[in-house]
């Protein structure tokens, strides 16, 4: 067993055979354990001294982050100090909690229109649409704003979509403008559902439901829709449908050409909507701020969720769909009117 595991040693580290003592010396088993212990200690410095190169890579790409951040924060702050044109984005679906809630808008809104040295503001937009609440909050907005501060403009800037709620909020603008290839209109309300009634009934599969109120199950997916509800959704709908048509002709008023078919839910390209008076001309932020609002410098005031918003997002809808899963139903389960 010593000869084996000293041949297994020399093999090992052959390096390191001579200093070893004979096999029949007494001592060799102690120095075979120092041997052992050296290398063991050898191994976890190294070890250590990885990690320590790993950490301080940590370190330096977080602060390389921070860095990056007040420097880019700095930038703006100097660039703020002098005349530019403010620049709002509307990024994505219009609702509660994302980037283009009318939280975060009409706080950029009210920053834009404060700060001394903005000329003028632009909103980027870039959206389907959404809710019709938040899109109607930040039109109400842009036009308390607008009528406080009467020598500031405000001009739309639609990017590949301005549709639906993206467009209400459009219309508040003193003027809007578009790619040619933009896809802007679609002035209408929906509201999704689906129905497996016939498909329960032919697995032979029974819908157990209890509801306090006659109509609070109206949009429940497995049971009927009684006309009397069909009609009271689309008299909802047409509801909200004229306050957005209302909007829309508060915000462009005679500048709209076009007749009923602007208003049924259909959306045209850029290029279209310029004759129809959906918007005033074909131009990008960069146009609009350079050649109408004369301060080609552009200064951000949009700000985005953090991280930290991000992730107890994702937290909360995965523990919402653990609970929906294990039978607990949050809310209505219903679906809401949207402007997309």
């Amino acid at each position: 067993m010593k000869l084996d595991f000293l041949k297994f040693w020399k093999h090992r580290d052959p390096s390191r055979d001579e200093s070893m003592p004979a096999p029949d010396d007494p001592e060799w088993e102690r120095a075979l354990i120092n041997r052992m212990a050296a290398e063991f200690l050898r191994e976890q410095r190294r070890s250590r001294r990885w990690g320590v190169i790993f950490r301080m890579g940590i370190l330096a790409y977080l602060l390389l982050l921070v860095a990056t951040y007040y420097a880019d924060g700095f930038g703006e702050s100097l660039t703020a100090g002098m005349e530019h044109t403010a620049l709002i984005e509307v990024n994505g679906l219009i609702a509660p909690e994302t980037d283009a809630s009318a939280d975060r808008i009409i706080t950029a809104l009210r920053k834009a229109f404060e700060a001394d040295h903005a000329k003028a503001v632009i909103l980027r937009i870039n959206s389907p649409g959404g809710s019709p609440v938040q899109a109607g909050y930040v039109f109400d907005e842009i036009r308390r704003l607008r009528e406080e501060h009467p020598d500031k403009k405000v001009y739309a800037v639609g990017v590949d979509a301005c549709a639906s709620g993206a467009y209400y909020i459009a219309a508040a603008a003193d003027e809007i403008y578009v790619d040619k290839a933009t896809l802007i209109g679609s002035i209408g309300v929906r509201l999704d559902s689906f129905g497996f009634q016939q498909a329960m009934e032919e697995l032979g599969i029974q819908r157990r439901l209890l509801t306090a109120g006659e109509h609070k199950a109206i949009l429940d997916p497995f049971s009927p829709l009684p006309e009397q509800d069909r009609a009271f959704l689309q008299s909802l709908l047409d509801n909200i449908h004229g306050q957005f048509i209302e909007a829309v002709k508060t915000g462009r008023g005679d500048k709209l050409t076009g007749g009923d078919e602007l208003f049924s839910g259909l959306f045209w390209t850029g290029q279209e909507s310029v004759d129809l008076g959906l918007s005033d001309g074909i131009g990008s932020s960069s146009y609009v701020a350079r050649e109408l609002v004369g301060a080609e410098e552009i200064v951000k005031y949009s700000t985005e969720r953090t991280l930290l918003e991000r992730l107890t997002e994702r937290f909360g809808a995965g523990l919402a769909r653990g609970l929906v899963a294990s039978g607990l139903e949050i809310g209505t389960g219903q679906g809401l009117p949207a402007l997309r």
